[in-house]
Order: C-alpha cells, then structure tokens, then sequence
C-alpha cells in the first residue's frame, strides 16, 4: 500500500483499484474527488466526501476505538504498528462498562422479577443509551441475561450456605404452593442467628414436585433440601400450617414442629363467626361492595361523592376467606364511607341496600373484636425480628380481651366464648412445651407471667434438664478420644468422675438461677442485644437462647414467598422452567432483602430517635408502634415491635384503645 493511502492513523485505507491506487480521487484524504476507503478492522466500504465524520461514527460504534489516539495496523510500508497503552485502555474500560451495565440488569431482572425479554424493549435500550450518553449502545441478548442470573444466583448461593455453615442451629418454615401452570412447588425458608447475635432469614428453594403429597413423601422432601444445603444436623424446628399430611410428615423427621399461630388464630375468627349474629350485617356488607366492584360507573360516582363530602377517595375492600383479616379492612371501609354509599345507593334503582343502624352497630363490636386479632396475626407474623417467645403473652392478652363483660350484647358474649374455647382447643395441639422455653429465654418476658404460676417451675426443669444434655453431648467426643486409663489410676478416676458430676450440676442449676436473678427488660428493648451483651455470663444458656429465639412463630415467611413466586409465575411466563423459578425467586428474595437493607440503615441515620430495635434485624416495612398489656394485676407490661405492613400502623395504633382495663391473672 503506497504512501498517502490511509487516514484516521491507519483505520481506514483507500480501496485500491486493479493498476493501483487512483491518486487523482484521494491522497492522503485531501482529494477532491469522491473515493471509496475500507475499515482495517472489518472491511467495510466507505465512501469519502472530504469528511471523516461517518468514518469516526463507525469506529465509535463498532470498534469502541478512539480515531483521535490509537494508532493500530499498518504505514506506508505494510508493516504492522503495536497497539498502544491508551488505545488498550480505552478498549478495557468500555468493555468493564458494558458488563456492568449487563450485570445491573441481570441484577434488577432477578430482583424486581421482570422477565428476560425486558433486555429487547425499544424503551430500555434508548434510557440506557441516554443514561450511558453512547447512542449506539445496545442491550445484551436474552441468553447473556439468563447465564448471569444463573451465575449470580452461584454467587448469592455460596454466600448464604457458608453462612449457614457458621450457624449452630437453624429454623425452618416450609408450605406447598400451586402455580398457574398448574405446577406443584415446595418452599422452604431458614432462620438463625449468627455469632453476633443477629437474626438472618432468606429463601432456600422453591422446589417443583411431582410426587403425591403423602406424608412420607413430604418428609423426602423437606430431608432433600436440607441435604443440599447440609443443614441437617443443625435443623432444630419446622413451622408449618395445620394440614393433614405435613403434620403427618413431620412425625417421619428429626426435628420438632412448631404449628404456626397465625393460621390457627384465623381459625379461631372463622369458627366464631360462622353462624353468629353478625352474617346478616356481613352479607349486605359484601353485596354493597361486590354492586360497586362490579360497576365502573357506580365506581366513579362514590369517588365524585367522597370528594364533594371532604373525605379521602378509596376504593371498597371485598372480604375474601382465604385473605386473613379481610373481614376487617371490608368492615371499615363500609363504615368509614357509610354517608357517600348511601347517598350513592338513593339514587340508583337497585335492591342492594345499606346495613341498617342496628347492623352497623354490630359492625362497630365486630371491628372492634376482630382489631386485637389482626394486630397479634401481624405481630407474629415477622421475620426480621423474635416471634417465637412472644406466642404466649399475645395470646393471653388475646384471651383476656375476649372475655364477656356485663355490657356486653348476647351475641358479643358468644363470639367472646366460641372464639376463648376454639383457641384454647388449638393451644392444645400447639408445641407449647417449646414455646414456654422460648419465653423463658426471652429477657423480656422470663418472669413467665403469661402462663399458670404453678406451671413456671415446670420450665425451669427443663432448660435444666437441656442444659445437662447438652453437657453430655459436648462430652462425647472427649471420651472416645481419651485413651483407656491405666488400673492403677481407674479408681481415682471414678472417684473424682462421682464428685465432678455433682458439681457440673451444681453449676448449671447456678447458672439457671444467675439468669432468673436478672432484671426482665423493657419489651421495648431487643432480646437479641440484651443476649449479645449477657452471652458471657450465660454461656450455656445462649446456645440454648440462639435456637429457641430463632424459631419464627408462624409458617408466613414461607406464605410470601410464595406471593413473591406468584409475581414471577404470571399468565404470560406459565411455561418457566422449574429451574428458572427457583432461581429468580430466590435471587429476589435473597437481592430483595439486602438491597432493602441499606435502604433502612441509611434511613436509621435519621430516625434513631424513634425506634429502639437494632437496624440490623429490622422487618421490611419499618414501622415503629407500641401497645400495652397487663400480663399481671401488679404490673403493666408494654408490646411494642415492628411490623411489616402499612397498615399495621393503623393497627396498632387503634389496638391501644383494648388494652385499657384488661388485666391478666397470674393463675391464667
């Protein structure tokens, strides 16, 4: 190639003609004339018009290579030139840029549960290349998202199952769900708190199953997945709901169960309200709802009519049996709206009527009812802090808010007496054995004045007695690697072996009365700190505090993750693979909660004045809400935790308003 033939540093080269190189259209690319140049590095045809905007423009866009500082093929002698530092610079830092642009949206796929094909939205492409300032950026393939989801989700799997290694014990929820497919699938979540006194739960499958769920076959499964993440040694308790077969399952495991309360709770509202004297109220309530549910226009007057009498423009809530606490959020919205439906309703030629205001009376007792019991479902029900001590004092003050007063209507007293003698059936069936250890083992509630006083010497017997099986098991392995003593020594060893026993007994008994000396604290307070802080001086007792205080108190844990399968199992993505389910739903799980993480501790900085929990182990939705409760005719005992709903403010807010008055005896 001659002299002159080249331009932009040897990117592109004058296309040379069969006699060779036609000076009089291009030399050195100040000709006059119209020539055509080829690009060096892939060959395309360029014409020349004395610019060379469209040149740079290719090299930008296919390349990624600076025209203005590489200098990259060939001289006027055809000899090879070596790339240079800045031109090799400039080729890395684009190419960490493109991947970490398609990290990010493997990222926020996997988190926010969108699907692949997001990556070949028009949209998506023109924001990022807007945001990137490079107009020919162009997004990854479906294929390159769906390896780094999978990479990712290796990534995020080694993390949480070396952290699991770390954990002494672990805690388990697990339900079966079915998809829109019609696809069976297991759920399983882990509990546990880590060496410094944190308590960490996540996702650890959502597994497709085939099999029928018969009660050994349930068992396999749940062996299974504890095997994949080797845990099952460590596996202390499986909370679950109240079906048949995975009760019956449970009895084929190694570990206890612990039924989850929320579910028997609502179990105890449904049985009470069936056939009482609030189903008329409730029916007309649900046709007033379902009339505007089913009518946009009818719809779109109540909200006129809301406006124009000053209040908030809501939509009605229908009542669904399978919604825990619907019943509830339908009653207030038909009261709180009751003038704008009725003013709505005079005007329409309809046979759907307003309760009457003897019903809506009615429906004021029932809100009133049915308040405690959604404050206690929502309290439980959390997960990022310690649920399971707190089962016994809910309940009891649940208890004693349900009993009959002598202003009571007759129909309030039988809601008041079906509910007490429901709920007290399905304590029964509860594991209130271990239950009672967790409030033990709670700082909060330790003086054990939830239960029966002549029960609370029977709890202490057993933290005793799992603290001396513990000392056995921990001795173990020092006498089988001990070598066999000489005779000559064999009776000082019996001797001192009686002598040594008596005192190691003596010293756990100490200890046991050493924790029972301590001051309770405030419930406002987290155990978790007060542990952390204590574990020294109770050394044998915290092993045992980090498996019982772990152990969430309900199957919910396990109920939204499956809400959180049901996003990305839509209508449209049906035909997911089983796989491909598992890894989005825990990688939207796992990225979900940290992300959430750094939202709330950098929103702590400003609220420390406000809540009293530590941000490391705060729920999803923080909000901060305290209630009272006599657990004793001498003393009053303070609830207060976080929820992880919206609503639960309102709640618990409007909750404080039953406790007043309510005492709570000692000999309950």
């Amino acid at each position: 190639m001659e002299k002159g033939t080249e331009i932009l540093n040897g990117h592109f080269y004058f296309k040379p003609l069969q006699q060779g190189v036609d000076r009089t259209k291009a030399i050195s690319g100040l000709g006059l004339g119209l020539g055509v140049y080829k690009c060096k590095h892939c060959k395309a045809e360029f014409s020349y018009h004395r610019s060379t905007s469209s040149l740079k423009y290719h090299l930008n866009a296919m390349h990624t290579v600076d025209a203005n500082k590489s200098s990259i093929q060939t001289n006027s002698g055809g000899n090879l030139r070596q790339t240079t530092l800045d031109a090799a610079r400039g080729r890395t830092t684009e190419k960490q840029k493109k991947d970490k642009i398609t990290n990010a949206i493997a990222k926020g796929v996997a988190t926010n549960c969108r699907p692949t094909s997001i990556v070949e939205d028009v949209g998506l492409k023109n924001v990022i290349r807007i945001a990137t300032n490079d107009c020919t950026y162009e997004p990854p393939p479906r294929r390159t998202i769906i390896r780094k989801i999978h990479e990712l989700y290796e990534n995020e799997r080694t993390i949480k199952a070396t952290a699991l290694q770390r954990a002494q014990t672990v805690a388990l929820t697990g339900d079966y769900w079915t998809s829109l497919g019609n696809h069976n699938y297991l759920g399983v979540t882990v509990h546990y708190i880590d060496e410094q006194w944190k308590l960490h739960s996540h996702a650890l499958t959502v597994m497709k199953t085939q099999e029928r769920h018969f009660a050994e076959t349930c068992a396999e499964h749940f062996i299974h997945v504890a095997q994949q993440w080797d845990i099952l040694n460590k596996v202390s308790t499986l909370s679950t709901d109240c079906a048949r077969n995975i009760v019956a399952a449970v009895r084929h495991l190694p570990f206890e169960r612990v039924p989850c309360v929320a579910h028997s709770l609502q179990r105890s509202v449904t049985v009470s309200l069936h056939n009482s004297a609030f189903n008329n109220a409730l029916a007309k309530c649900r046709k007033v709802v379902g009339y505007f549910k089913h009518s946009p226009a009818s719809a779109g007057e109540l909200e006129k009519k809301q406006i124009e009498l000053g209040q908030k423009k809501e939509s009605l809530i229908q009542d669904i049996p399978t919604r825990w606490n619907s019943t509830l959020d339908m009653i207030k919205s038909v009261r709180t709206n009751e003038q704008p439906l009725s003013d709505v309703l005079t005007t329409h030629n309809t046979k759907v009527a307003m309760p009457t205001p003897a019903e809506m009376d009615k429906l004021q007792r029932l809100e009133k009812l049915l308040e405690p019991c959604r404050y206690v479902t929502e309290l439980l029900g959390g997960e990022k802090y310690v649920s399971c001590s707190v089962v016994l004092p809910a309940l009891c003050h649940l208890s004693r808010v349900m009993e009959s007063s002598d202003d009571d209507p007759a129909y309030v007293v039988k809601f008041k007496s079906m509910f007490r003698i429901d709920l007290e059936t399905r304590k029964e069936n509860a594991n209130i054995a271990y239950l009672k250890i967790a409030t033990a083992l709670d700082p909060r509630f330790k003086d054990l004045k939830c239960i029966p006083r002549v029960e609370r010497g029977e709890v202490w017997v057993s933290i005793t007695n799992l603290l001396k099986e513990q000392r056995v098991i921990a001795d173990e392995p020092v006498e089988a690697a001990t070598s066999k003593p000489s005779k000559r020594k064999f009776a000082l060893l019996v001797a001192s072996s009686e002598s040594d026993s008596e005192q190691e007994e003596d010293s756990i008994e100490n200890g046991v009365r050493r924790y029972k000396a301590e001051p309770t604290i405030s419930t406002k307070a987290c155990p978790l700190q007060w542990w952390s802080k204590h574990a020294g001086s109770h050394n044998r007792l915290a092993s045992i505090a980090q498996k019982y205080l772990a152990t969430p108190a309900t199957s919910v844990p396990c109920e939204r993750l499956f809400s959180l399968a049901g996003h990305i199992v839509q209508k449209k993505r049906v035909s997911l693979s089983s796989e491909n389910v598992n890894y989005l739903v825990c990688l939207s799980n796992w990225l979900g909660a940290d992300d959430m993480q750094k939202v709330y501790s950098s929103r702590s900085r400003k609220r420390k004045s406000n809540v009293a929990y530590n941000r490391t182990s705060l729920p999803k939705m923080m909000i901060y809400s305290e209630t009272t409760s006599d657990f004793s005719t001498d003393d009053e005992l303070e609830i207060s935790t976080f929820t992880e709903s919206e609503k639960g403010l309102n709640c618990l807010n409007s909750f404080n308003n039953y406790n007043d008055g309510h005492t709570c005896d000692d000999e309950f």
